[in-house]
C-alpha cells in the first residue's frame, strides 16, 4: 500500500472550504488502484484549523500512474498561474509505504 498525506492549515473558519474541494466528485475516483481517500478537520486551535488529506493506493505504481495520467496533467494545467486561496497559510504533502492495517472489530459494521 501507499499512502499519500496532505496537511493543509487554514485561517479559522475555512476548513469547510477544503473539505469540499477534496470531497467533490474528480477523476481521482475513477483511477485504478485508488483505495480511499479520508479527510480529518482539526478545528481545536485558536488561531487556525488543519485538514488531513489521507488517500490511500494500493502501491506506488498506482499512484505514480494517477500522476503521469492526462487528467491529474491536466488539472495542473487549468490552475497554473493560479495563487493558492488566502485562506490557506500552509500545505505539507508526505508519502508513506503502508506496512501494516489491523482492522478491529467494529471494521465490518462501518464498511457495510
Amino acid at each position: 500500500m501507499f499512502i499519500q498525506t496532505r496537511t493543509i492549515v487554514v485561517e479559522k473558519g475555512n476548513s469547510d472550504k477544503v473539505v469540499s474541494r477534496f470531497s467533490g466528485e474528480s477523476p481521482l475516483d475513477n483511477m485504478e488502484g485508488l483505495i480511499d481517500i479520508s479527510i480529518m478537520v482539526n478545528r481545536k486551535s485558536k488561531e487556525h484549523e488543519e485538514v488531513v488529506v489521507i488517500i490511500r493506493w494500493e502501491s506506488q505504481e498506482a499512484w505514480k500512474n494517477w500522476e503521469k495520467s492526462d487528467a491529474h496533467i491536466q488539472g495542473h494545467r487549468d490552475k497554473k498561474g493560479q495563487q493558492p486561496p488566502s485562506y490557506i497559510i500552509s500545505t505539507v504533502v508526505n508519502m508513506y509505504d503502508g506496512e501494516i492495517v489491523k482492522r478491529g472489530k467494529a471494521f465490518d459494521s462501518i464498511n457495510q
